[in-house]
């Protein structure tokens, strides 16, 4: 189905899933019911487990990741994080701050359940604060990574319109925290999070990484309202199917996982209900991910030139000098970077697909409806996640090299005090 068909899935009044008349009573009710229940003490069963990060077989790759000039657009950063600093009141300040290797960097979801009691609720501050958010978000990603995380953002608040939620589900229903302090030499970042998009921005020096990236959309077009006309997503869309249809068949039967996204051929367990088919979710830091489908040694020059140009897509939430580290850094391994897909391959149907190497871990999946009633996975509601395998989500693993290699500093714990 057409990712603009979407209307008909839209739930009555009566039977919309939202369950207050704001975020914090909506959260009230649905953590009464035992599934969501159930998926909260999954997610604290993993979150207590140390930081190791996504492997392929439980164990780390080492020396994969180097600390090395990015130039990152620290400076810039800085400037907008003391001023977003200046803004706030001294609540504030200690309600978002924290030390660069605290726990809180994994406590980040994806839903719109309004669990925290921390950082800067964007909806509850002031219009200076919020835009000094946005400042700092501005000034640290590359334009087109800015843009996407804004338009998830307003089509967040779209399905807010769309289902009666405005307060549970708006442009501005994200947590936002800093982690350090704001240094041109020294470990530092930010964190935003909420339904849809989830952002870990880490500054060391003129160096960055910005993976977990979660960035989603139900639905991913805006017909109607301030934001109508904006649609977001179509290019990784495009992009993947137009790989999995370019392979011959005997590469596409060694790409392809299962035909059906939902029971059939898909083998049991596959898929879970809060996370459809993704593997690198909410809290899966140390999740092992066996390679699948077809290595991209066996793929044609043009074949290798769309498959990077797809994970350059992923990968434009950076700026220009990190996202140009980053992907000769893919390009180092990409001999053993591996494409698999679920689903079909044919336009408008449903389906789902993995870029997975040693450094980049990217996922794409057309979802069930969860807000609107689709009951099975349909263009129009796209999950996409970007993970940094073998220890170096959060930048675990250059801020340990940092603080290894210099000896001013006491030994770092990873993420573990």
């Amino acid at each position: 189905m057409s990712r603009s068909e979407y209307r008909s899935f839209v739930p009555p009044p009566e039977k919309s899933k939202v369950r207050g008349d704001t975020a914090r009573e909506h959260a009230e009710v649905v953590l009464k019911v035992p599934l969501i229940q159930n998926i909260l003490a999954g997610w604290q069963e993993m979150f207590v487990e140390p930081f190791k990060g996504i492997t392929t077989d439980g164990e780390i790759i080492p020396a994969l990741f180097e600390r090395r000039s990015e130039q990152a657009p620290t400076e810039q950063a800085i400037i907008a994080a003391h001023h977003l600093l200046s803004e706030l009141t001294p609540d504030q300040r200690a309600s978002c701050r924290f030390d660069i290797d605290a726990k809180k960097w994994r406590n980040w979801q994806n839903t719109e359940i309004y669990l925290e009691d921390y950082g800067l609720r964007l909806t509850e501050v002031s219009e200076n604060v919020r835009q000094a958010v946005l400042e700092v978000m501005r000034a640290s990603l590359g334009a087109n990574g800015y843009e996407k995380s804004r338009n998830v953002m307003r089509l967040n608040g779209f399905l807010g319109d769309l289902v009666g939620g405005p307060e549970v589900f708006g442009e501005f229903t994200y947590i936002f925290s800093l982690f350090g302090t704001p240094s041109s030499s020294e470990p530092w970042g930010w964190q935003i999070f909420g339904h849809h998009l989830c952002l870990h921005g880490v500054f060391i020096g003129d160096q960055m990484t910005i993976t977990p990236t979660f960035m989603g959309a139900e639905p991913c077009n805006a017909d109607a309202g301030p934001f109508k006309g904006l649609g977001i997503f179509e290019d990784e869309e495009r992009m993947g199917l137009e790989i999995m249809r370019s392979f011959s068949d005997e590469q596409q039967a060694q790409a392809l996982i299962a035909n059906s996204m939902v029971g059939g051929d898909l083998p049991e367990g596959r898929r879970v209900q809060h996370d459809g088919l993704h593997l690198g979710g909410a809290y899966c830091d140390n999740r092992i991910i066996p390679y699948e489908g077809l290595k991209a040694d066996d793929f044609s020059d043009l074949q290798r030139r769309d498959l990077l140009d797809l994970i350059e897509e992923y990968l434009g939430t950076l700026p220009p000098g990190p996202l140009r580290a980053k992907m000769d850094e893919v390009e180092r391994h990409f001999e053993d970077t591996h494409f698999c897909w679920i689903g079909g391959h044919e336009e408008n149907q449903a389906f789902y697909y993995r870029i997975q190497s040693p450094v980049t871990l990217i996922e794409f999946d057309h979802h069930a409806g969860v807000f609107l009633n689709n009951p099975a996975p349909m263009n129009f509601h796209v999950h996409t996640l970007v993970r940094t395998p073998n220890g170096n989500d959060y930048g675990v693993d250059i801020i340990r090299q940092h603080y290894e290699n210099a000896p001013h500093h006491k030994e770092y714990h990873k993420h573990e005090d």
